[in-house]
């Protein structure tokens, strides 16, 4: 018997851990499993020359200036941050809320949730310029600010992860006491890491299009979206590529569970929306990104809401794609792109619309306080942003090929 046909253990199966499931490792031949590593690779070469770039001239060559400190790599890299706390979800759902269903899922949904993470914090990382001044922030805390508590969190969140990875993983039965309390640990943790992440913005009272508590609970269901949707196209593309069948059932699962998600980000919106037109100070802002801000109206409507929203839904629930892959990785992908446009709206667009100094008041000065201010990303930023998605991605292939994260079977039986 081969180390992927060993039966699960007693402890495991009365922890209702996936009694009939064996797992394996990525079966891939290697001529594919490299090539496709060569590939991922250019991408993460290409950031690192970018980053290289960017730290020896300086960000005058990124498209960002006074009015807009946080540019594209700040919109990718928040993305995969979020996305990995929503990531983490199919492995609570398993755990947590004990659907066995998802319980197979657990160790690819930890894995890809902790390869987004850390391509999201590289990108951070890298676009400060000068890459050890991280040493300066993880040595120097300042608890009054919310950056600080998230280098906590996401450190937090790293090692939970792995402890949580480990108690699936391991047969023996002391490690086994250690999932369920890791496992809740882990669905406790993600809730936090995501309301730091979404008060970044919401509490930062100076730029009106942020100053909102409703961004704490936008971005925790926003992860899910973005999560789901990420696991969705990794799943299917790690079996596609390897010949191997992946039943309709789980398809199904995950593809209300990213309908679900949608629909609640889509009701979060126009309550934040709502709550912006109904009060005055926000009426300006509102007026911006609704209608008066070029790009920025155009990403939101068609991009957010059209694209990223209403489509999706579309190829969820129309009867005659209900069994369809290709809709189910439409809607993922549309997803992806809807939750792109509704980060650079809110971290580009909030940013572009001028502080008010003084309600009521027109200020004007050689500062350009008062005006819309422009940004558009150059292509350095834009490198670097894509790298953090390729580095997210060569970590999730070494991972599923040298470990035995995938299901040998996802039959619908």
């Amino acid at each position: 018997m081969s180390a992927t046909e060993l039966p699960l253990s007693s402890e495991q199966i009365k922890a209702n851990r996936n009694s009939k499931m064996t797992f394996t490792e990525w079966q891939v031949e290697d001529k594919r499993f490299y090539a496709l590593l060569a590939v991922i690779g250019l991408f993460v070469l290409a950031a690192a020359i970018a980053f290289f770039y960017v730290e020896h001239y300086g960000h005058y060559v990124t498209g960002m200036n006074n009015q807009v400190v946080w540019g594209m790599p700040h919109v990718f890299a928040i993305f995969l941050i979020v996305a990995a706390s929503g990531a983490a979800n199919i492995g609570s759902l398993g755990t947590v809320f004990n659907k066995k269903e998802y319980q197979p899922l657990g160790r690819l949904s930890l894995v890809t949730a902790m390869a987004l993470l850390l391509g999201g914090l590289a990108v951070l990382v890298l676009d400060l310029g000068h890459a050890d001044r991280l040493i300066i922030a993880m040595t120097y805390y300042n608890f009054k600010s919310i950056f600080a508590w998230n280098i906590i969190l996401y450190n937090g969140f790293l090692v939970i992860m792995a402890v949580y990875l480990w108690s699936m993983m391991d047969r023996r039965k002391w490690a086994n006491e250690f999932y369920k309390p890791a496992g809740y640990l882990g669905f406790i943790w993600r809730f936090i890491l995501t309301t730091g992440t979404g008060s970044i913005f919401g509490f930062l009272v100076a730029r009106q299009y942020y100053d909102a508590a409703i961004l704490a609970p936008l971005f925790i269901v926003a992860s899910y979206v973005f999560g789901t949707a990420v696991f969705t196209l990794a799943l299917v593309f790690l079996h596609k590529f390897s010949g191997k069948e992946l039943g309709q059932s789980i398809q199904n699962r995950l593809r209300y569970t990213l309908a679900l998600f949608i629909a609640l980000v889509l009701f979060f919106e126009l309550i934040r929306h709502a709550t912006n037109l109904y009060a005055t100070e926000h009426h300006g802002v509102e007026a911006y990104i609704l209608s008066g801000g070029d790009k920025i109206t155009w990403l939101f409507w068609v991009g957010q809401i059209l694209l990223g929203s209403l489509l999706p839904l579309v190829l969820i629930w129309l009867p005659s794609l209900r069994n369809s892959q290709k809709a189910l990785l439409s809607a993922a992908a549309l997803a992806i792109f809807g939750g792109f446009s509704q980060l650079y709206v809110i971290i580009i667009g909030g940013q572009l619309y001028p502080v008010v100094l003084f309600p009521n008041a027109t200020v004007e000065s050689t500062f350009s306080d008062g005006e819309i201010a422009t940004y558009s990303a150059t292509l350095p930023e834009m490198v670097l942003g894509v790298g953090g998605v390729a580095l997210s991605l060569l970590l999730i292939v070494v991972a599923v090929k040298v470990l035995r994260l995938l299901p040998e079977r996802l039959f619908d039986e």
